[in-house]
């Protein structure tokens, strides 16, 4: 029996990184965590604890902080893909990169009707992230952008069903013609290239799965992901496939007949959990191949 080492890589996770632009008196914050990691020819660091092909954590959370300041920071893709290629061009042994971000909405507070120069409030509505990965060197790298949005809290309070539903002796769900549904979506997108005007397309995307989940007549999250999945397809050929995960966040009538109170529909208990998860993927069937696009990705089917 021979025993190896396996995959494996290592990075600095969350670098809480915060610019701020002074440059008028009018402010901008651009509010980053920002993981990377790195991957390729790190036998000898785990076998033998020979060192010299790594680049430090501690080097690339430096790196992460100083190009902030010498390169800036704009769409948060842009600085993902200019610290992976960074790192795979100045660390000996790395062979691949994978450069996560996170990015955190601050609104200017109102003040006699005008947002304030210098003073804000933490923005609702989801996180937007970008995962870059990127192998190889030259003519033969391989880069992928994935971009998305998580803990985007949607509710439709009608034009939901549910049933038709199979059902076995264990099944005590009632259909129903009318019901909430709620979700707090995590969706994530591949593009197919990378000459992208990110922020307009992020925007875009974003402003498309809204308002699919507000017009559609839902016989079914599941029907309702797919519909937000192909419109942001049919819209965005920059993109090649996108992927959902979203728990259904369950709010069940509440029966109020012992107090004799009538409830026609309108007083519920939101229940955290158990809740159903539901998960998809929409494509092109003529996207360019995956590759390590979604490598440590987790979540999705």
């Amino acid at each position: 029996m021979a025993i190896q080492l396996g995959h494996n890589q290592y990075g600095k996770a969350e670098s809480r990184v915060v610019r701020v632009y002074r440059d008028t008196d009018r402010h901008v914050i651009r509010d980053l965590n920002v993981s990377s990691a790195l991957r390729g020819r790190f036998g000898d660091a785990h076998i033998t604890g020979d060192q010299r092909d790594v680049l430090p954590t501690d080097t690339q959370k430096n790196t992460a902080f100083s190009f902030a300041k010498e390169k800036g920071v704009r769409a948060i893709e842009e600085f993902a893909l200019t610290l992976a290629d960074h790192f795979i061009a100045r660390c000996p042994g790395a062979d691949g990169a994978r450069v996560e971000i996170e990015e955190y909405a601050w609104d200017r507070i109102p003040v006699d009707g005008a947002g304030h120069d210098h003073s804000f409030v933490r923005a609702e509505g989801g996180v937007r992230n970008t995962v870059v990965n990127m192998d190889g060197y030259g003519d033969q790298r391989r880069t992928h952008v994935i971009t998305g949005i998580r803990d985007l809290l949607l509710l439709k309070s009608t034009g939901s069903e549910f049933h038709g539903f199979f059902t076995d002796k264990y099944t005590t769900l009632r259909p129903t013609e009318d019901r909430i549904m709620a979700t707090s979506l995590v969706a994530r997108w591949r593009y197919d290239h990378t000459e992208v005007d990110w922020d307009k397309s992020y925007a875009s995307i974003r402003a498309t799965l809204l308002r699919q989940f507000a017009v559609v007549h839902s016989m079914a999250l599941q029907q309702t992901l797919y519909s937000m999945g192909r419109a942001a397809l049919e819209q965005h050929r920059e993109v090649a496939e996108i992927k959902f995960s979203a728990p259904n966040k369950h709010h069940f009538l509440v029966d109020l007949s012992p107090f004799q109170v009538e409830n026609p529909g309108e007083v519920f208990i939101a229940a955290d959990r158990p809740y159903g998860l539901i998960e998809a993927s929409v494509h092109r069937d003529d996207a360019t191949p995956a590759g390590n696009a979604w490598l440590g990705v987790p979540g999705f089917c």
